[in-house]
């Protein structure tokens, strides 16, 4: 029997992946996909072009915050993953609205409509960012919420609302928390792909304050295996962080992608004024995830940084039209 899927945010970075994984030749072949995009800026249909003509996806132009969008939508299928959301911080700290509608409100006309059609299992995908900053040690997923940022803050509202559909009505709802992804498809506002894009044009890199903030890096290959773990046998009620177990600073960071790309430190990094209240460490325990359902990260940071340089490299024409609208 299939189950249908409705991916909300499938044509983002890390859903399309996970659309594309679901139906490709490793997938689970029991599914049919259904994505819920609106196409902001960082949604973008070409990164479905591998899928579009599969007998078992569709897509859907719309807003997770219109009910009369997604309450159809919700009784034609069994299952929600749910990536839909506004998550450059650097944009939140600039004006947080559209994040609050997205996260918290779009978030809810979608936990309420699967609550309301009967939807089997809901699935939250959400951020290690909702813990706030950690000195040393990591965060446990019964670690209290401490956001930072309008994007972590309407992100832990999202999670909270989510939670109270499985805790009110019994709605089957899952969290996943992950820590910074990074591959193939990366809408180049974020570090990884700008600083590669950067570098591939023969340009310097914006690096925020001492370069000592610290972040634990995932491939998006884990987070969807991840994410698979928790659809498929996770218990419902629970959140679940995944993380690649590659923790750098951004200093650190800059130091391998300056190396990948064949540049020097001195011509090519430019110290930038820090973000406000930018978080000086995250780091998630996958304790849980890794004990309870079998995950473990497969690929080793600096294999899968050579492989994301190398696709940067080979596919100039699907990121130099998004750097040149957005002015990155």
């Amino acid at each position: 029997m299939t189950t249908r899927i409705l991916v909300t945010g499938g044509a983002g970075f890390i859903g399309s992946h996970y659309v594309r994984t679901l139906l490709g030749p490793q997938g689970p072949g029991d599914v049919s996909v259904t994505v819920l995009d609106k196409l902001t800026y960082a949604g973008n249909p070409a990164n479905l072009d591998e899928v579009r003509g599969h007998p078992r996806f569709a897509f859907v132009h719309g807003d997770i915050a219109e009910p009369a969008v997604v309450r159809p939508l919700m009784a034609e299928h069994d299952q929600v993953v749910h990536f839909a959301a506004e998550s450059h911080v650097d944009r939140s700290i600039d004006g947080g609205d559209e994040f609050v509608r997205t996260n918290v409100l779009g978030t809810h006309t979608l936990v309420d409509a699967a609550h309301r059609t009967g939807i089997e299992t809901f699935v939250q995908i959400s951020t290690d960012e909702v813990y706030g900053s950690i000195d040393e040690g990591s965060w446990p997923e019964t670690h209290p919420l401490r956001p930072s940022s309008p994007y972590s803050s309407a992100k832990a509202a999202g999670d909270l609302v989510a939670l109270s559909y499985h805790h009110t009505h019994g709605l089957d709802v899952r969290v996943t928390r992950c820590s910074n992804n990074y591959g193939h498809h990366h809408f180049p506002e974020k570090a990884i792909p700008l600083f590669v894009t950067n570098l591939l044009d023969g340009k310097r890199v914006p690096l925020y304050g001492d370069g000592g903030n610290v972040r634990d890096w995932l491939h998006i290959d884990d987070h969807v295996q991840g994410i698979e773990l928790v659809r498929t046998r996770g218990r419902a009620g629970e959140v679940y962080n995944i993380g690649g177990g590659t923790e750098l600073s951004n200093r650190e960071l800059t130091e391998l992608i300056l190396k990948e790309c064949g540049a020097d430190w001195d011509s090519s990094v430019q110290y930038v004024a820090d973000r406000k209240g930018h978080d000086r460490r995250y780091s998630v325990d996958c304790t849980k995830i890794r004990e309870e359902l079998g995950y473990a990260p497969r690929v080793p940071f600096e294999q899968g940084l050579a492989a994301t340089v190398q696709w940067y490299r080979d596919h100039r024409a699907w990121w130099e039209p998004l750097k040149a609208r957005a002015a990155l």
